[in-house]
C-alpha cells in the first residue's frame, strides 16, 4: 500500500448574495444601462470578452505540472516529507504530489531489491495516468531505489530524476545507523559483514563500497555493482537504455551533510584505494559509460547542484535548497 497525498492550490472563499429581483431594473437593461434589452445575438458576441474578465480557476494551472513522485530514505516515512509537500503546493498548486508510504521504519533496512519490486508496483500505475510524464524526487537511500526503478522499468516516463542526498557510488563511513546496526563492527572490517550472503540482505550493506576491498565489493555487492554495471550481467544492456531514457538528472548534496560518505558519492565521485575523493569524471563508470552517465552529461542532461550548510535530515525541508535546486526543475 502507499499513501498519497495531493497538494491543491488555496482557494479563498466567495461570499455570494443573490438579489431577489431576477429580472432587471425599471427602465435598465440587464446591464443596468438604460435602453432595451440586449439581443442574444449581442450577447453571444460578447460571451469571449467577458470569458477573458474573469479570473482562472487556481486549480486549471496543476494541468501544466506533471506529477511529482517521492520515494523516501532509510528509516523515514512519508510524514517527513510534510515540509516538502507544502512548498510544491505554494510554487506549483494543483500539482499531484504522491509520496510513497512504502517501507517505512526498520522495513527501509529490507534488500533493495525488494523495495525495487514494491515500489515499482507503486509507481507503475500512478505513471499509466500521466502520459507526459513525472518527476522524481528521491531522498538519501531512495535515490537508490529510483535510479535502480529507472533501471528495470522498460517503459518509464519519468522526465526530471532528482536524487536528493543520496550515497550514489556507495557509502563508506561510519555514522549512527551504523553503529545501531552493527555496534561491534567499523568501517574498516564492515567488509567483513556486508560482503556475505547474509549482510546483502540488509539495505545499507546493498551500497557499502569499501575501496580497500574492490574485489569483494565487485564480487558480493548484489545491488550497487550490478545497476552501476561494474559487474557483467545479461540485463546490463538493457537497463542502460532504460536509464537513458530519463530527460534530466538533478544531483544534490553538500559537504555539510554528515552522513553521506564521501559527500561527493552524491554527484557520483567516490574515494580511491588511498581515500582520495575520485569526481565522476574519473570513476570508470562514467568512462566507460557502463550505465549511461557519459551519455547524460553529453546531452547535457545532468544539472548538479552541490549546498554548504545543510545537514543529513535536513535536505527535504530546507526552504533555499528547494528554491535553488528542486523547485525549478518541476516542470
Amino acid at each position: 500500500m502507499h499513501f498519497r497525498m495531493e497538494s491543491f492550490p488555496n482557494q479563498g472563499e466567495v461570499n455570494c448574495r443573490r438579489r431577489e429581483a431576477l429580472g432587471p431594473r425599471p427602465g435598465g437593461s440587464m446591464l443596468g444601462l438604460p435602453g432595451s434589452r440586449l439581443s442574444p445575438a449581442v450577447i453571444l458576441l460578447l460571451l469571449p470578452f467577458l470569458q477573458l474578465l474573469l479570473p482562472a480557476s487556481p486549480a486549471s494551472h496543476g494541468a501544466f505540472y506533471k506529477p511529482v513522485i517521492v520515494v523516501h530514505g532509510l528509516f523515514d516515512s512519508s510524514y517527513s516529507f510534510r515540509h516538502l509537500l507544502e512548498y510544491i503546493n505554494e510554487t506549483h498548486p494543483g500539482t499531484a504530489v504522491t509520496v510513497l508510504d512504502l517501507f517505512d521504519g526498520r522495513e527501509s533496512l529490507r534488500p533493495l531489491w525488494e523495495q525495487v519490486q514494491g515500489f515499482r508496483e507503486a509507481v507503475t500505475p500512478i505513471m499509466a495516468k500521466a502520459p507526459e510524464g513525472v518527476n522524481l524526487i528521491c531522498y538519501s537511500q531512495g535515490g537508490l531505489v529510483c535510479r535502480a526503478l529507472l533501471s528495470v522499468m522498460d517503459d518509464h516516463n519519468v522526465d526530471t530524476f532528482i536524487s536528493l542526498s543520496s550515497p550514489q557510488m556507495g557509502q563508506y563511513g561510519d555514522t549512527d545507523y551504523l553503529k545501531w546496526l552493527f555496534p561491534t563492527s567499523m568501517r574498516s572490517n564492515l567488509y567483513r559483514i556486508c560482503y556475505s550472503p547474509w549482510g546483502q540482505e540488509f539495505s545499507i550493506c546493498n551500497y557499502w563500497h569499501d575501496p580497500h576491498h574492490d574485489d569483494l565489493y565487485l564480487n558480493a555487492s548484489s545491488f550497487l555493482a550490478l545497476i552501476n554495471g561494474e559487474r557483467d550481467h545479461p540485463n546490463a544492456t538493457a537497463w542502460r537504455k532504460n536509464f537513458l531514457r530519463v530527460n534530466r538528472l538533478v544531483l544534490i548534496g553538500g559537504p555539510d551533510d554528515g552522513v553521506i560518505t564521501p559527500w561527493q558519492s552524491s554527484f557520483f565521485g567516490f574515494y580511491d584505494a588511498n581515500e582520495t575523493v575520485l569526481e565522476m569524471e574519473e570513476q570508470p563508470v562514467y568512462l566507460r559509460d557502463s550505465f549511461g552517465l557519459k551519455t547524460l552529461l553529453a546531452r547535457g542532461a545532468i544539472v548538479r547542484c552541490p549546498m554548504a550548510g545543510i545537514t543529513h535530515t535536513t535536505w527535504h525541508s530546507n526552504r533555499t535548497l528547494y528554491e535553488t535546486c528542486v523547485e525549478p526543475w518541476l516542470s
